[in-house]
């Protein structure tokens, strides 16, 4: 996928997905929650770029839906999932909008990780 910036009608908040070209690795401790060399970069205004991985790359056996849910007016309803055990920090560690607004539509069967409550670590091929 090419990168693309997206223009949200509204206020200037654009918003960028681009593949990442490096290998990413989500680990909670020792636990290795998701491995993936197809994560997605999602660049919003001028916060930190946040790292979307797809479902496939991620072991669903560690993590439990929660019923947290959040609005985003550029993307659409968040859904959560905490890791297990859900010790403070794997609680609604995890968040994905599973019908993202057509303007993001790319981040539909991903899934992204809060980097306070486990280590992302993006290793550079």
């Amino acid at each position: 996928m090419a990168e693309k910036t997206v223009k949200i009608p509204g206020p200037d908040h654009p918003i960028t997905v681009g593949k990442n070209p490096d290998r990413v690795v989500v680990r909670l401790g020792e636990q290795m929650i998701a491995d993936t060399r197809e994560a997605l970069s999602l660049q919003e205004a001028s916060y930190p770029a946040v790292q979307y991985i797809p479902r496939e790359d991620v072991d669903f056996g560690l993590l439990e839906r929660t019923d947290h849910a959040t609005y985003c007016p550029y993307k659409g309803d968040a859904s959560y999932y905490s890791i297990l055990p859900a010790g403070a920090d794997g609680v609604n560690a995890v968040w994905t909008y599973e019908q993202p607004y057509d303007a993001v539509a790319d981040i539909r069967e991903y899934v992204a990780f809060y980097p306070n409550k486990v280590a992302i670590e993006i290793i550079a091929d």
